[in-house]
């Protein structure tokens, strides 16, 4: 047997399975490669045991990504130096982020896809040169970005500047002036480890040409997510047949459930019988023209009146309810006149589906900071689709759960107000975010939800890594994955991280 060989064992702790459930079982790992070993292979081909043996004394043992939106204000930076000092801010930029990816592994992230906000528009091939994937000692690796904005719905953009909003009149083409063609990733990219900025996108699918775009920027890898959006449960279903694998932040930024229309939300539900030939989607109804709109369903309602004020017997006006509840729209705007142009398509395409035609129900993000989703909504979307729920954080620039309460400066010559773990824009009552941690946000949804430990783990891992196709990679135990490690109590509470097979950080 061979020493000094860079292996080691971790004993005497629980592992989380890709099902949810834990058992008892040591996990070996390679420092010097940085990977997860298979056991009995290393064993029995390479002739090796490790010469470090770690007892985790019944601690939960697992990798933990993150999805956390972190703010960039490179705008306001620009605007107060001068044009020839942009360089050294972009140095300060590229620092501040590292920074971030060492803080956040006292949290138990050992990756995360940040996200950028809408920015104004010429600074969207910068930042991605920036932000691409990147690794530092002792820190959390970056996967790439997720871009949300610009291409969103003026009615629920949340705290996004209005003014740098924008429809995607090009298709496709405009997506790449946007972000900067050689920022959008191909597959082999990813394949071949070669860094390139966004991996994933939010969007509205009704905005102009956005629906058009979403087929290739899913046949590049990029994980095309509905958001910020009114989009109605037949535009929501178009999308997610042409590509859509991912729901940002359920719940929050677009209509609320209604039983008529149940919308994006109600995509976690999505039934197979819209694949029947016999219920075809009558998709040019969608902007209320034509039989079946809510405009002639109200005409229907008014006839059904007038009827039964000309009918002999009273008890006809019984049926008004119905028909008073139908003249109402469903919780949304999109039937409603809009100010702004941005969000009126000239056509959403039609969605055709054969009874062999499968679909899959898109992932979803929950920030479960008991702020952004009341602990009910929570329960409701897992048990409607467990196997589809990832937890993300919602910390932007700020990341620091110890910042005091007040006022701060934020961007865009904002502020913002810190109320214990929520974020408010200064002077409305816009949520802005909050700087819940994803550590605790596991330990909220296991008591949100009922779930064990290790099913919200499950959230945290293996199903983000699955949505982004990485999952041989990250967010899994699998032998060859990387030792990117999370060492757990059974309550949840991080006692120390590792990066590729190297502690980087632990509970004092």
């Amino acid at each position: 047997m061979s020493f000094n060989n860079g292996l080691v064992c971790f004993t005497n702790c629980l592992l989380p399975q890709e099902d949810g459930s834990l058992i008892e079982k040591d996990l070996w790992i390679d420092q010097g490669r940085g990977v997860i070993l298979d056991a009995q292979t290393t064993f029995f081909l390479r002739k090796q045991r490790p010469d470090t043996i770690i007892d985790l004394g019944g601690n939960i043992l697992r990798q933990v990504n993150s999805s956390a939106q972190i703010d960039s204000d490179l705008q306001r930076r620009a605007d107060e130096i001068d044009k020839h000092l942009f360089e050294g801010d972009e140095q300060a930029y590229a620092d501040g982020l590292k920074r971030v990816a060492e803080k956040i592994v006292e949290t138990g992230v050992t990756s995360l896809v940040p996200t950028i906000v809408t920015q104004e528009r010429s600074l969207y091939p910068t930042l991605l040169r920036l932000l691409r994937p990147a690794s530092h000692p002792n820190a959390a690796t970056l996967l790439g970005w997720h871009a949300e904005g610009p291409f969103i719905e003026m009615a629920k953009r949340g705290a996004h500047t209005p003014s740098f909003l924008i429809g995607a009149q090009e298709g496709f083409k405009t997506f790449e002036h946007v972000y900067g063609a050689e920022n959008l990733a191909e597959d082999e990219d990813w394949l071949m480890g070669h860094d390139v900025g966004v991996r994933m996108i939010t969007a509205a699918p009704e905005v102009t040409g956005v629906m058009n775009a979403i087929e290739i920027l899913t046949e590049r890898g990029i994980a095309f997510s509905i958001g910020h959006s009114i989009a109605t449960s037949d535009i929501a279903t178009a999308a997610v047949k042409r590509g859509a694998c991912l729901i940002t932040h359920l719940f929050n930024a677009m209509p609320q459930l209604h039983h008529r229309d149940p919308s994006i939300i109600g995509l976690l539900g999505l039934s197979p019988h819209l694949a029947s030939p016999f219920t075809p989607i009558a998709t040019n109804n969608l902007f209320g023209t034509g039989p079946g709109s809510p405009k002639s369903l109200s005409r229907s309602s008014s006839h059904a009146r007038t009827k039964s004020k000309g009918a002999k017997s009273p008890t006809v006006t019984a049926v008004s309810e119905a028909f008073d509840d139908i003249e109402t729209p469903p919780q949304t705007p999109m039937f409603r006149k809009q100010p702004v142009g941005l969000t009126r398509t000239d056509s959403i395409p039609s969605l055709k589906l054969g009874p062999s035609q499968d679909f899959e129900r898109p992932f979803y993000e929950m920030i479960v900071d008991g702020i952004h989703s009341h602990p009910n909504s929570v329960r409701l979307a897992y048990s409607a689709f467990p196997e589809g729920c990832i937890l993300i954080t919602d910390a932007m620039k700020i990341l620091d759960p110890n910042l005091h309460d007040g006022v701060h400066e934020w961007r865009d010559g904002k502020r913002f107000v810190k109320e214990g773990e929520k974020l408010y824009l200064e002077g409305t009552d816009t949520l802005a975010g909050s700087v819940v941690t994803l550590d605790k946000c596991v330990r909220n949804f296991s008591r949100f939800t009922g779930a064990s430990i290790g099913q919200a783990l499950k959230c945290a891992t293996f199903n983000p890594a699955k949505c982004l196709g990485i999952e041989n990679k990250k967010g899994t135990l699998r032998a060859g994955a990387d030792a990117d490690l999370v060492v757990l109590s059974r309550e949840g509470l991080v006692q120390s991280t590792w990066v590729k097979g190297q502690q980087v950080w632990k509970r004092a």
